[in-house]
C-alpha cells in the first residue's frame, strides 16, 4: 500500500474577548448600508496575511490624488461581512499630515494597541472611515493567530488519500453552490438595501413634510390667538366710543338750539344784506357797462398791434430779402474781382507771349537779313486781311510785309513754332486747333482745370472756392 506523508500545520485557538477601547468621543458612524464606490479613495499598504496576537500592530496607508483627510477621519478593524460601520471592533483617530494641500502620495500610519485587538482567529480588515461615516478605503482580510509551534507527521494509504480527495471534491462543490446562493443573496440583499434606502428617503421628506406643517399650525395657532385678542381690544374700544358718542349727542343738541337762535338773528340779517345787494347790483350794471367800453376800446388797439406786427413781418421779409440780395451781390462782386484778376494775370501772358514773339520776329528777320523797323508796321483791324485770315495773331502776320523779290518761297511755304510742321495756308492745323479748344474749354488761371464751355457757372464757382 502506497501512503502518502502529509504535513499540516498547527493551530492553536484562543477564546473570543472582545475588548472595546473606551472613549470619551464615538467615531462618526452611519446605519445606512454602504456600495463599494469610494473604496479606493484611501489605499492600505503591507497588510499581512495575519499578525500574531500579543503585540501591536501597525497600519500603513496612502491617500488618493484628490482625497483630503479631515479632523474627525478614524481608522477602525472591521470583522469580514460587516454591513454598517457601527459594527467595527476598535478604531484609533487619524493624524493629519503636516501638508493637506501636498498633492505628492505619502504614506501615513496609525498604530493599534494589543490591548484592544480582537482574541479570535476570524477574518477582520481595515476600513477608513471619514467624518461622515462613509468608508474610503478597505484593506485585504487578515487574521490574529500564532505562528505554528510544531509540525505534525500524519502518515495515511493511498486509498484514504482519494476518499479526501473526493471529499474535498464535494466540499468544493458545496462551496460553489453556497458562493452562488450568496451572490443571489447579495443581490437581493442590494435591491432590498436600495428599497430600503428609498424608504428612509421618503420617511426623512415625509417627517420634513412633517415638521413643516407642524410648524404652519403652531404660526397660524399663535396669529389667530393674535388676532383674537386684537378683537378682543377693538370691542372694548368701541364700547368706550359709544358711550363718549352719547355724551357728544347732549352736547350736539345744546349746540343745536343755540344755533337755532342765532339762525333767526342771521335772517334779520340777511333781510338787510339783501337790500344792500340790490343796491350793488344796480352799481355792478354800471361797471359793465363801462367795461364793455373798455373792452371795445381794447380790441382796436389790439387790431391796431397785429396790423403793425403785420408790417413789421413784411418789413422784416424786405430786409431779409434785401440782405440776400446784398451778399448775392458781394458775391457776384467776388466773383467778378476773382475773374477780372484772372483776366488781367491772361494779359500780362499774353503780353510776354507777345514781347516773345516780337523777339523770335525779330531773331528771324535778322536771319533773313532784313531789319524789323524798316517794315511797314500792320494794325490788326477788320479791314484788314492779313488779320482778318490769321485771328490768332495779335500783330498779324510778321512776314505779309515782305517782298515777294527778297524771299519768294516765305509766302508759298510757312513753318509752325510749335508742331514744326510746314503749311501753305494763312494758318496751321495745330495752331487752328488749339483756338477751337481755348473757345470750347475754360482753364482755371490757379490750378489749370479744364472745364467745357456748357460749364461756365462750375467753372465760376470753382474759381470762387479758391478764394475761400
Amino acid at each position: 500500500m502506497n501512503t502518502r506523508l502529509l504535513l499540516l500545520r498547527g493551530c492553536r485557538l484562543l477564546p473570543w474577548t472582545p475588548i472595546m477601547e473606551k472613549t470619551i468621543e464615538d467615531p462618526p458612524t452611519s446605519a445606512v448600508l454602504l456600495d463599494r464606490c469610494h473604496f479606493s479613495q484611501v489605499i492600505f499598504n503591507s497588510v499581512e496575511k495575519f499578525y500574531v496576537p500579543g503585540g501591536d500592530i501597525t497600519c500603513y496607508y496612502t491617500f488618493a490624488e484628490h482625497f483630503i483627510p479631515r479632523r474627525k477621519d478614524w481608522i477602525g478593524i472591521f470583522r469580514v461581512g460587516w454591513k454598517t460601520t457601527r459594527e467595527y471592533y476598535t478604531f484609533m483617530w487619524v493624524a493629519l499630515p503636516s501638508d493637506i494641500n501636498n498633492k505628492s502620495a505619502k504614506q501615513q500610519e496609525v498604530q493599534f494597541k494589543a490591548y484592544y485587538l480582537p482574541k479570535d482567529d476570524e477574518y477582520y480588515q481595515f476600513c477608513y472611515v471619514d467624518q461622515d461615516g462613509v468608508v474610503r478605503g478597505a484593506s485585504i482580510p487578515f487574521q490574529f493567530r500564532p505562528e505554528s509551534e510544531e509540525d505534525i507527521l500524519v502518515v495515511t494509504t493511498k486509498g484514504k488519500v482519494e476518499e479526501i480527495e473526493q471529499h474535498n471534491e464535494e466540499l468544493c462543490k458545496e462551496n460553489q453552490e453556497l458562493k452562488d446562493s450568496c451572490a443571489s443573496l447579495q443581490k437581493q440583499n442590494s435591491s432590498m438595501q436600495a428599497e430600503l434606502q428609498r424608504k428612509q428617503e421618503e420617511l426623512e421628506t415625509l417627517q420634513s413634510i412633517n415638521k413643516k406643517l407642524e410648524q404652519k399650525v403652531k404660526e397660524q395657532k399663535t396669529c389667530w390667538e393674535t388676532e383674537l385678542l386684537q378683537l378682543k381690544e377693538h370691542n372694548q374700544k368701541v364700547s368706550s366710543e359709544n358711550e363718549k358718542m352719547g355724551i357728544r349727542v347732549d352736547q350736539l343738541q345744546a349746540q343745536l338750539s343755540t344755533q337755532e337762535k342765532e339762525m333767526e338773528k342771521l335772517v334779520q340779517g340777511d333781510q338787510d344784506k339783501a337790500e344792500q345787494l340790490e343796491h350793488l347790483k344796480k352799481e355792478n350794471d354800471q361797471l359793465f357797462f363801462s367795461l364793455t367800453e373798455q373792452r371795445e376800446q381794447q380790441k382796436k388797439l389790439q387790431q391796431i398791434v397785429e396790423d403793425m406786427k403785420q408790417k413789421e413781418t413784411t418789413a422784416a421779409k424786405k430786409q431779409q430779402e434785401l440782405m440776400d440780395e446784398n451778399f448775392d451781390l458781394s458775391r457776384r462782386l467776388s466773383e467778378n474781382k476773382i475773374i477780372c484778376d484772372v483776366l488781367q494775370r491772361e494779359k500780362e501772358r499774353m503780353e510776354r507771349e507777345n514781347d516773345l514773339l516780337k523777339k523770335e520776329n525779330s531773331r528771324l528777320l535778322s536771319y533773313m537779313g532784313l531789319d524789323f523797323d524798316s517794315l511797314p508796321c500792320q494794325v490788326p483791324t477788320s479791314d484788314q486781311g492779313g488779320a482778318g485770315q490769321n485771328p490768332g495773331l495779335v500783330y498779324g502776320n510778321p512776314y505779309s510785309g515782305i517782298q515777294e523779290s527778297s524771299a519768294p518761297s516765305l509766302l508759298s511755304i510757312k513753318k509752325c513754332f510749335t508742331c514744326k510742321s510746314d503749311f501753305a495756308d494763312e494758318i496751321c492745323d495745330h495752331t487752328l486747333e488749339q483756338q477751337q479748344m481755348q473757345t470750347l474749354c475754360l482753364n482755371c488761371p490757379i490750378c489749370d482745370k479744364t472745364f467745357p464751355a456748357r460749364e461756365k457757372q462750375i467753372f465760376k464757382d470753382h474759381v470762387f472756392c479758391h478764394s475761400l
